[in-house]
């Protein structure tokens, strides 16, 4: 606890990233550490991703997304599929009145229509339940990769030109962005990732151009209030320079 509160003192409220971003990962090493098996990693990640998300909303964090099942794990054994699956659903139905207590919106970001029907409608009740939520953005990515989401903003970009709303000429980057699963959302200020991993692995490559990337060697379920403030201290101490000189920064923010 005094970790926590060194930690908390340490923390600058006025510079809070507005968008968080996290690669949840280490769910099935915390379980084999542990001998146990890989689902019940999975269930204490459920217990991490309730912790963080009550975090971040009392931190004043404005969008918290979470890489909570990746197109590519469609491709685990079908069994550990389906056990994250019954997971996404029991947990969006066990969470859903805290999280309108919390004035937490929900959303949905991925191929959706590919879930299960029954997951697929315990998401979409939990996000018609908060969508008059105005605090905390709870952006959910299931069955996401950017490959995925890149490639489908091209044939929406392709569609519209071959239809005579749009010509080629008048692509740029707005065009690409407004075609996104995040269209209306800022680019993450922070990506986490949990788990000793240093990679990105298909996770909002378009939105992380200029992002600060922190990599923990914390496995996900054991991720609590104090890594999370490591990480946004750590954020903190860093130099967001877009391109620009540290000079020029200065000078536009002489504070």
């Amino acid at each position: 606890m005094d970790k926590i509160k060194e930690l908390t003192d340490r923390l600058d409220m006025t510079r809070i990233p507005r968008h968080v971003a996290i690669i949840m990962d280490g769910n099935g090493r915390w379980a084999r550490e542990r001998m146990r098996g890989r689902s019940e990693g999975h269930a204490e990640g459920v217990n991490s991703v309730h912790n963080i998300t009550r975090h971040a909303s009392d931190l004043g964090i404005k969008h918290l997304t979470l890489y909570a099942f990746s197109t590519e794990n469609w491709n685990r054994p079908p069994q550990e599929v389906e056990t994250l699956m019954y997971l996404i659903g029991w947990a969006i139905r066990k969470e859903t009145p805290e999280l309108l207590a919390n004035n937490v919106h929900i959303r949905l970001l991925g191929e959706i229509d590919r879930l299960p029907e029954q997951v697929r409608k315990d998401l979409e009740a939990g996000r018609d339940a908060t969508a008059a939520c105005d605090g905390l953005n709870l952006n959910l990515c299931l069955s996401y990769s950017s490959r995925w989401e890149i490639t489908r903003a091209v044939r929406r970009i392709a569609e519209d030109v071959l239809d005579g709303r749009l010509s080629a000429g008048g692509i740029d980057e707005k065009t690409i962005a407004s075609r996104l699963s995040t269209e209306d959302l800022p680019d993450p200020d922070l990506l986490i990732r949990t788990g000793g991993e240093h990679r990105v692995s298909n996770f909002l490559l378009w939105q992380i151009a200029y992002s600060e990337l922190y990599f923990t060697p914390i496995l996900w379920p054991d991720f609590g209030q104090e890594a999370f403030l490591e990480a946004l201290v750590d954020y903190q101490s860093r130099e967001r320079r877009f391109g620009k000189t540290s000079d020029q920064v200065k000078e536009e923010n002489p504070n």
